[in-house]
């Protein structure tokens, strides 16, 4: 079943969707991200030796923050109150990227995906950040949603 484009109007105007009438069920959504860097740089980051500080640590918080403030930053996106946000970041020293994790939870009338999906991209934009002065080369990829759980459309999870 195809459904059309929620945040348009039938003139075609961006609108916020009218959630009012839905249910308010346990919404839950996981996102993923990966940034890839040289090996000295993820070398850097793992032995705590970055003049900045505890460069995972930061982008943990910076996701977390990010899911915190999705909806001042994606125009259409509902304010939600979210009961669990968690960021996990796994140096991956086979390809040299960290890959992000994050973990959006809540009881509401709409889903956390948009959440999941801005904390994984945030604490990679962190980690971008922090880390630019050693290696301007790296590189954000594979930002995806992982799974989502209720709501309407019940529960999704990627291949």
């Amino acid at each position: 079943m195809k459904q059309g484009l929620t945040h348009l109007d039938a003139q075609g105007n961006a609108q916020m969707v009218d959630v009012s009438a839905k249910e308010v069920t346990v919404r839950e959504a996981t996102a993923e991200a990966r940034i890839t860097m040289q090996p000295e740089t993820l070398e850097m980051i793992i032995q705590g030796g970055h003049a900045k500080g505890d460069v995972l640590a930061v982008a943990r918080i910076a996701g977390i923050q990010a899911a915190k403030k999705t909806s001042d930053l994606i125009p259409l996106c509902h304010p939600l109150m979210l009961s669990k946000v968690s960021v996990e970041l796994m140096p991956d020293l086979a390809s040299s990227s960290v890959v992000v994790t994050a973990y959006c939870k809540l009881a509401a009338q709409t889903g956390v995906e948009m959440e999941a999906l801005t904390a994984a991209s945030v604490a990679c934009l962190t980690i971008y950040d922090m880390c630019k002065a050693v290696d301007k080369g790296m590189v954000i990829s594979s930002v995806r949603l992982l799974e989502k759980k209720g709501g309407r459309s019940g529960h999704w999870q990627a291949e």
